[in-house]
């Protein structure tokens, strides 16, 4: 902070701390020298979390009124000081974010919401290392990353010490030391492994434990638990270490951390060892001075090496090499700078250039993908709304999955699989048939199993043809399944629903090998909407599908998808990545329809999702298989199903192309994964998601749910009603042709 009170007094707000006392009150520590006053609010313990809040900020505004005679520059380090501090005239805000708080364990739910907040209002945000400003910078544009600096010179003391703090002083050596905080983003089981591999190290913890319970903490006759010691006395007992630890765990609460204690163990004179945090990795991996390593087994190895280091070798001059191109000098006269521009921006008002792009935007929405819930929303904002719209796709198309071409035998595929269409939504229906005439189609599936091609979903003709029966009618059929059906008290997975429906044998045919492929996952580990998907019948209805409306796209998707963007008000950008436009263009709202992971850099980790990957071909006849998909439900095939697509589009072609059809967990993202885990860390995001008023989420990564297109299509339609009564019409609007129709 003193570099900070250079030329402007600094009045730094700490946490606030109950007291007996009736009344909230202020206390001063001011330190004349630095022109640095430090406000410890104390509020009365028994009051709620309201009262506390309406407390501060009385607290606040009594002493902005008596001490401070301009607007202040607002400095937050934590999004919950926004609920009580917002309203403050202020020169500029500025928003501080040296971790992620919200994956934090116990962490406030407000969090979410009051970040969104801040990041709305902030002038300028800093980030105390590289993974928070990803994170961050897609969502300011005036974010800068910082990582950590130290005050060299006072660890350096490490390196000269004498006089060891008695706690540590007669432990034997080597010695491997810790300090910090000690909470979930340790990997206490990492710290026993070691401990117990190797009883002749002495493992030294400094630090308050806090949001565990001590008696989780491995007790071994090597571990030492020395609690917390202030700032000053860190070097004494770094100064007695041979080797300095960050045995951090790898979940969501270090994935954004940036931690200090790297460059103050260097500037000790201490080579590392740590667990693979990202920022630790980017930002010091490459140096000697710093192993990774991630078991226990890597830890032991890592630390013999570094211990077998020469004092005053070539690492710790490298290490030094690095810690001199950063210091606090450096780093505060940027950061004075940035806030200085900030000021300067607010005492100007705004730019002609700034006024000019935040009064009338460059567009008024920016939809990403151009799949059926972008293309959707593109056009009905356009033409229903006058609003001006730039849509965009990462790929070099529009349409998304949904995507057909002619392939190189001039025959119409679907670049990424079988797209078969249909709905019982009168209005989902009446409103694509303004883009594209249809071809009736009705679509059916054959398996392959012992040597037959039978229907799927399970019909009377199934059973027959698989058992070499000759059931006549429903009720026979019925009987049948009701005969080899499983009680089943809780149906809770998919496995659940196949077997209570038509009993093991039949689950083992059909659905658990091909579910396997699908998904990666047992049909036990998957939620039970997956397998009911598919119903059982008793009729010889083969069928895929009984909805009221079933065709294909007379013409092909891609010429639905264009008929449908074919407006004045619609600019289309290709190939182009979002973080890239929306660094160039200014717009009123957002409609993101991709992952919702990676719209907040992932923040808690990547949400899983099922991929698919195809192997086209063109064989030289009319036709390969008897229906457009035959699928393959055994474990001992790769493929999940093939698809010939002449028989969804109707071509007369001499020669006919098919897909081999592969699923993994990686590649492009298809379909999120149903089951309770991903929908526990889903609903993370979308809180986060909930906290953006001017972007909505929407579509089947967006939302992270399985639709079908119809529905997505339902949900876009939905969303734009929403948005339109949110959204100021514009008196440019214009009626296209299939409008009239």
């Amino acid at each position: 902070m003193r570099r900070f009170a250079a030329d402007r007094r600094v009045f730094f707000w700490e946490e606030p701390i109950g007291c007996d006392h009736p009344l909230p009150y202020l206390e001063h520590h001011h330190f004349p020298a630095d022109e640095v006053t430090a406000l410890r609010p104390r509020l009365p313990h028994w009051w709620s979390a309201d009262e506390k809040e309406a407390g501060l900020k009385g607290l606040l505004d009594q002493f902005v009124t008596n001490c401070v005679a301009q607007p202040p520059v607002a400095w937050f380090y934590t999004p919950m000081m926004w609920g009580w501090a917002r309203h403050l005239d202020t020169a500029a805000v500025v928003y501080d974010c040296m971790d992620e708080l919200s994956a934090f364990a116990h962490a406030d739910p407000l969090l979410v919401q009051r970040e969104a907040a801040l990041l709305a209002a902030a002038d300028v945000v800093f980030t105390g290392g590289r993974s928070l400003y990803e994170a961050k910078r897609r969502r300011h544009g005036n974010a800068h990353a910082f990582p950590s600096s130290i005050e060299a010179e006072h660890f350096a003391l490490a390196r000269a010490t004498v006089g060891e703090p008695a706690d540590q002083r007669d432990l034997a050596g080597p010695r491997l030391g810790y300090y910090g905080v000690i909470d979930e983003r340790l990997n206490l089981q990492l710290i026993d492994e070691v401990a117990a591999a190797r009883p002749d190290w002495q493992i030294v913890m400094i630090g308050p434990v806090v949001k565990i319970n001590p008696v989780q903490l491995p007790r071994r006759a090597n571990i030492h638990w020395l609690g917390g010691r202030s700032y000053g006395e860190l070097p004494q007992y770094l100064g007695g270490w041979n080797v300095a630890l960050m045995p951090f765990a790898i979940n969501e609460a270090t994935r954004y951390i940036s931690p200090t204690k790297t460059p103050e163990y260097l500037a000790g004179g201490k080579p590392v060892v740590s667990t693979p945090v990202a920022d630790v990795v980017a930002d010091y991996g490459r140096l000697e001075a710093v192993a990774i390593a991630t078991t226990a087994a890597e830890f032991v190895t890592a630390c013999e090496k570094a211990l077998a280091l020469p004092a005053n070798g070539t690492w710790l001059r490298a290490a030094d090499a690095v810690l001199a191109e950063t210091s606090w000098d450096k780093t505060q006269a940027s950061m004075d700078a940035l806030i200085g521009a900030a000021v300067a921006r607010r005492k100007a008002a705004v730019t002609p250039a700034i006024r000019s792009t935040r009064d009338t935007p460059d567009y008024d929405v920016l939809v990403v993908g151009a799949g059926f819930a972008g293309s959707v929303l593109a056009e009905r904002l356009a033409s229903q709304s006058g609003q001006r719209v730039l849509l965009i796709d990462r790929r070099d198309h529009v349409a998304g999955n949904a995507y057909d071409e002619q392939d190189a035998a001039g025959i119409l595929i679907h670049r990424y699989g079988p797209h078969i269409f249909h709905t019982n939504s009168q209005d989902v229906w009446d409103y694509l048939s303004r883009f594209t005439k249809w071809r009736p189609y009705e679509h059916r599936v054959l398996a392959s199993v012992r040597d037959r091609l039978l229907p799927i979903p399970i019909n009377r003709t199934t059973l027959n043809g698989l058992y070499g029966l000759d059931l006549k009618d429903d009720a026979q059929a019925a009987a049948f399944l009701a005969a080899r059906a499983e009680q089943v008290a809780d149906i809770r997975t998919s496995e659940d629903v196949v077997v209570a429906a038509v009993g093991r044998e039949l689950y083992e045919t059909f659905f658990r090998g091909y579910t396997r492929k699908q998904w990666g996952l047992d049909p036990s580990e998957l939620d039970r909407t997956v397998t009911a998907r598919v119903p059982t019948r008793t009729n010889t209805d083969d069928r895929y599908f009984t909805d009221k409306f079933q065709a294909m796209p007379a013409d092909g998707y891609t010429r639905m998808f264009e008929n449908m963007l074919d407006h004045p008000l619609i600019d289309t950008e290709l190939g182009v990545d979002f973080r890239d436009v929306a660094s160039r263009v200014t717009v009123g709202h957002t409609i993101f329809t991709g992952p919702v992971d990676e719209y907040f850099g992932h923040r808690f980790g990547p949400l899983p999702y099922r991929c698919l990957s195809f192997r086209h071909e063109t064989h030289d006849r009319e036709q390969f298989q008897p229906v457009a998909v035959v699928n393959y439900p055994l474990e001992d095939t790769p493929y999940t199903r093939i698809t010939e697509y002449k028989h969804l589009t109707g071509q007369k072609h001499r020669q006919t192309s098919v897909s081999y059809e592969f699923s993994s967990a990686t590649g492009d993202p298809y379909y999120p994964i149903p089951n309770a885990t991903a929908q526990a860390l889903y609903k993370k995001y979308e809180a986060l998601a909930d906290a953006e008023p001017d972007v909505s989420f929407v579509g089947r990564l967006a939302t992270y749910r399985y639709y079908n297109m119809d529905q997505v299509v339902g949900q876009a339609l939905a969303t734009f009603r929403r948005l339109a009564a949110r959204l100021p019409a514009r008196h440019d609007a214009r009626v296209t042709s299939s409008d009239a129709n």
